[in-house]
Order: structure tokens, then sequence, then C-alpha cells
């Protein structure tokens, strides 16, 4: 009965907002009522865009798109998540930067696991695993199934091969 009146209102306020002409309904996540203003779907697009080329494992073109995903919305914690795992993958001289998105990511959504997971990584990467474990202990916490995942690379030092995109965000 609460989501389906969470449901009406977010209909009822989505109408309301659409008659301001900065406002469109250009995503609705199921049962969230959320709704995105055009800079917002400017910025999914380039997330998307992103992923594509992430999936291709073409990190430098897909860190270009995931960048200016941020710069239209700098609140999208997908696309700090995800540009993070494509600095990490262009080598150690980006893991400083990395880490910084992981953790912008983390800030702006504490439920999304995604950055935990592979923030995990990172830290494992940079030496320091009692770090990892401290992510490996929020993503049990979270009842993540990427917690399995980050176990495998704390216990063994390195990340699955062929290469899983376990813990990048999907498209929007």
């Amino acid at each position: 009965m609460l989501k389906v009146l969470s449901s009406t209102r977010a209909l009822l306020l989505s109408s309301l907002l659409l008659g301001s002409s900065c406002i469109t309904p250009s995503v609705f996540a199921a049962g969230s009522g959320a709704y995105h203003s055009n800079s917002s779907t400017s910025a999914e697009k380039f997330y998307n865009q992103g992923v594509t080329l992430m999936m291709d494992k073409k990190f430098s073109k897909a860190e270009k798109k995931f960048r200016s995903a941020i710069k239209k919305d700098s609140k999208l914690a997908e696309a700090h998540n995800n540009l993070a795992y494509t600095l990490r993958k262009q080598g150690t001289k980006n893991y400083e930067a990395a880490l910084t998105h992981y953790n912008k990511a983390i800030y702006l959504d504490q439920k999304l696991p995604e950055p935990y997971m592979y923030r995990g990584v990172l830290y494992v990467q940079m030496g320091n695993k009692q770090r990892a474990l401290e992510d490996h202990q929020t993503l049990l916490d979270m009842k993540s199934p990427l917690a399995a995942e980050l176990e495998y690379v704390v216990k063994n030092g390195r990340e699955k091969t062929p290469e899983q995109f376990f813990g990048v965000s999907n498209k929007l």
C-alpha cells in the first residue's frame, strides 16, 4: 500500500514539475519516482557512452565520457565509480585520482556497492589490505554479492581473469 502511495505521489509530483521547462521525465526507475533535469539527461547520455567504451576496454575514451558526464551532473555517483575504474585500469600513476573518485561515489551514494568493491581492489593494488578488508566488511553488511568477489581479490592479490566487470556500474 505504501509503495502504491509513493508511486502515486511521484506521478503527481512529476506531472506538476513537467509544467516547468527545465524538467523532463527522462528516466523513471522502478519505484523511485525520480526525475532528471535536462543536464542529467545529457549526463546520462555521456555516462552510457562511457559504459559501452569501458566494456570494450577502451579505458582512455571511456574516461573522457565519464568526465563529460560528471561535468553535466557532478552528483552522478555511478559516473564517479566508473571513472575511477577506468583510471585504475590505466595504471598506477592514476591510483590516487581513482581513489578520489571511488570516495566521491561513496560519498554521493553510500548504498551503491560497486565503489566499495573496486575501491577494495584498488587498496589491494596499493598494498593496503586492511582498508580492502574494511570495504569487504561493508559489502558483507550490505549483503552484496560483490563481497565474494572482493574476498577473492584480497585472498589472491589480483582480480579474476579474464576481466569480469563485477564492480562497475551499468548503464542508466
